[in-house]
């Protein structure tokens, strides 16, 4: 369709410039975006990525407008519209459901920490955005970007290709220019996968980085929300922003030196020279086009001064698919049993929730069921030996498997492929993911940044950078 939207391509720092100038105000700004969801989300090519929009987004864009007449400009969020992913409390007039519609008319009743500190730092709270139901935690034959209550969420380059999920919403959203920035969350994949089909910049910072408290869970070990943005530099500005301790937030607590307050401090346009990354080859050969893209990637970090080094993938990563399963499933009964008790939603356990969905298959499971969600219910609490091995054994076979290949071969990253193009959505069978390499730093609860790194048949991949605890200013 035509497409002639004069924010397309946007980056913060350029609407910053505009409403400095006066061409535009945060209220301005705001309808444009509001505008724009209703011509692009919810007409058109209905992409449904967005699942509800905020009622008080104009006045909050008011009120900033008239701080910013008075001379007070908060940091450079100031006035700047972000869309959150619907698994994030905020404690306004908008519902926090995971997608599900079991929890239809869950108004939380205060924010999420960093939903918080994104008020704080003067963004514009516009609406939130649809997502895989769960996170993608309901069942093995889901289609990434479906919700119950948001729909299928389509990927903006091509409408019947898949978003990828968990965060397909907030992906697509950015992609299509509904907003500059948006927020995710990720276990495992949901913030990079996303970030990579839809062509922008994801950032899944270290677990402890940005507070968890007021985010309905799937894992306390590896779950973490995290920026999506079209550079890096703005994904840099929301991370420093968000970052910090939360006394809600076990993760967050004695780690005050690790917190950054500006990561754009980072940003080095020669930061490639000098440089050593680990290619971690294993992870290629899914999809030849894949591989052409990552290669001349390759090319272009030697260029710049960086030395690549081919890595073998370490023994201690292998084998860790069972346990690490056992990990999410023992978390999310106890995180969801513990968010649920003290909600404003009709269901209080994962147990309400299987037996709504069943009460209620045909709109809560049309295409698919809820085993994962059953298999979930059927553990026991987080005392069980079967639970303490898996962590101990996930956790920290994966912290030392990209710790020793740091060291070992003197590394400042590790560099792998985010994925690969987008599938075609299949509501019947389900995702059909190609590769990825998100499973240690996400295991491990360790940094992870993708980037847009070219095109396969018209469709966007990225390629992902790692490294050890708290290295974001280093992957930067």
């Amino acid at each position: 369709f035509a497409d002639d939207f004069s924010l397309n391509e946007i980056t913060v720092s350029e609407l910053q410039v505009k409403m400095e100038s006066g061409e535009l105000t945060a209220r301005s700004l705001t309808q444009m975006y509001l505008d724009r969801i209703e011509a692009v989300d919810k007409n058109g090519p209905k992409l449904q990525s967005v699942i509800e929009i905020n009622p008080d987004a104009l006045a909050i864009a008011q009120q900033l407008d008239e701080e910013r007449s008075a001379g007070n400009v908060r940091g450079p969020l100031h006035g700047i519209p972000i869309l959150i992913k619907d698994n994030i409390d905020s404690g306004d007039r908008m519902m926090t459901t995971a997608g599900a519609l079991a929890l239809t008319g869950n108004i939380a009743s205060q924010d999420a920490f960093i939903v918080e500190k994104l008020r704080a730092a003067g963004a514009v709270l516009l609406g939130k955005t649809n997502l895989s139901e769960w996170a993608n935690f309901r069942s093995t034959r889901s289609s990434s970007g479906w919700s119950g209550r948001g729909g299928q969420c389509k990927n903006p380059f091509v409408l019947d290709r898949n978003p990828c999920g968990s965060s397909s919403g907030s992906g697509a959203a950015v992609s299509a220019n509904l907003s500059a920035i948006a927020i995710g969350t990720e276990t495992n994949g949901s913030i990079v996968c996303p970030s990579s089909t839809n062509g922008v910049v994801g950032i899944k910072p270290t677990v402890g980085l940005w507070s968890r408290s007021g985010i309905i869970p799937i894992s306390f070990t590896q779950d973490t929300a995290g920026p999506m943005a079209r550079t890096v530099t703005d994904a840099a500005i929301l991370l420093g922003a968000l970052s910090g301790a939360d006394a809600k937030d076990e993760k967050t607590q004695g780690i005050d030196n690790k917190f950054v307050a500006d990561y754009t401090n980072a940003l080095d346009a020669n930061g490639l020279e000098g440089a050593r990354i680990g290619i971690a080859r294993f992870y290629m050969g899914f999809h030849e086009e894949v591989d052409k893209v990552l290669e001349t990637a390759f090319e272009v970090m030697r260029s710049k001064g960086a030395t690549l080094v081919d890595i073998e993938e370490p023994e201690e990563w292998k084998n860790l698919g069972r346990a690490g399963y056992e990990v999410l499933l023992y978390e999310f009964k106890d995180g969801v049993n513990k968010y649920l008790s003290t909600a404003n939603a009709p269901v209080k356990t994962v147990a309400d929730v299987i037996q709504y969905n069943k009460d209620n298959a045909a709109a809560s499971m049309p295409y698919f069921k809820q085993e994962i969600l059953e298999a979930a219910e059927g553990k026991g609490d987080l005392g069980t030996p079967e639970y303490k091995d898996a962590v101990r054994k996930t956790v920290e076979q994966s912290q030392k498997g990209i710790d020793r290949l740091l060291k070992e071969n003197r590394l400042d990253a590790i560099l792998g492929p985010t994925g690969g193009p987008a599938w075609c959505t299949d509501l019947i069978n389900g995702d059909h993911f190609g590769g990825g390499s998100s499973s240690p730093a996400a295991r491990a609860g360790y940094p992870n940044i993708t980037l847009p790194a070219g095109y396969v048949s018209g469709l966007p991949v990225g390629l992902s950078l790692f490294g050890t605890a708290f290295s974001e200013a280093v992957l930067i």
